[in-house]
């Protein structure tokens, strides 16, 4: 059986509060988007893991792949398995990948082993994965505040914009961009904002992390401005980063040429 997790981008991120517990709490609304890895899981008589693709220097016990395998099994008795996992969504990139991955393969098994499990116990036990993993189980443009596990289904529709997304070759510190925000209530909600024309989001839909990135990584404030002088009407970068989006009205021509050297990917939403 094979499916192909997702990636998602943010529209905006307010970084609103430190929690007691040491977290943050946020506001941002998540969006897939079709850049996908590629996930086989096939009975076997003894258990194998392969990884190909970019981004390969996880541990395999650390995979979220194997993780979530691995908390179903804490409950239910399920064969060997041999598992193939190619990665095309980069990792350290703002876009979720293993959190997709993680998602996807519990749906995996859940379908192909008739476990039962309800979509919000499934949501439950990803929740413990990682925050932004359950978002993947619907799969659906979703405000989500809290520390990005609590969602709330919106209606958003890009259909017909085109996305080009670019990483530059750099990896963020989460932690580290967290440790330079100073947290804040917005002016204007992300909520309120998203409601508007796409034409009216830059410079009004934010991202926080922004301010603490880009002075410490000017290639990835640079690749943001090259989106824009290409036509950009919206370009931002994606949680917290490295990559960076744009939403165009018309495809762009020849466009790895213009990020030599970055992950480059045009995709039609």
């Amino acid at each position: 059986m094979i499916v192909y997790p997702n990636a998602k981008i943010n529209l905006g991120l307010n970084i609103v509060e430190r929690r007691p517990d040491g977290y943050h709490n946020i506001e941002t609304v998540f969006y897939p988007i079709p850049l996908q890895d590629a996930l086989e899981v096939r009975e076997t008589e003894s258990f194998r893991f392969r990884l190909a693709g970019n981004q390969l220097d996880c541990p395999a016990g650390d995979n979220l792949v194997i993780r979530a395998l691995r908390m179903i099994e804490e409950d239910y008795t399920l064969p060997e398995l041999d598992i193939f996992l190619y990665k095309h969504i980069p990792s350290g990139a703002g876009l979720g990948g293993g959190s997709a991955d993680a998602a996807f393969m519990m749906r995996l098994l859940n379908e192909r082993f008739q476990l039962g499990i309800s979509d919000e116990e499934l949501k439950r036990r990803l929740a413990k994965l990682g925050a932004d993993c359950a978002f993947f189980v619907e799969n659906r443009p979703v405000l989500a505040t809290g520390i990005g596990d609590q969602m709330t289904p919106i209606e958003l529709d890009l259909k017909g914009w085109t996305l080009v997304l670019v990483k530059p070759d750099v990896e963020v510190s989460t932690r580290d961009a967290y440790a330079a925000i100073t947290p804040r209530q917005p002016e204007i909600p992300i909520s309120q904002i998203i409601q508007r024309p796409v034409d009216e989001w830059q410079g009004t839909l934010t991202n926080d992390f922004e301010a603490s990135v880009f002075p410490r990584y000017p290639e990835i404030a640079a690749t943001r401005d090259r989106l824009l002088d290409l036509g950009a009407t919206y370009a931002a970068m994606s949680g917290s980063g490295s990559s960076v989006y744009g939403l165009f009205r018309q495809p762009l021509e020849a466009v790895d040429e213009k990020f030599a050297g970055m992950f480059v990917r045009q995709r039609d939403l």
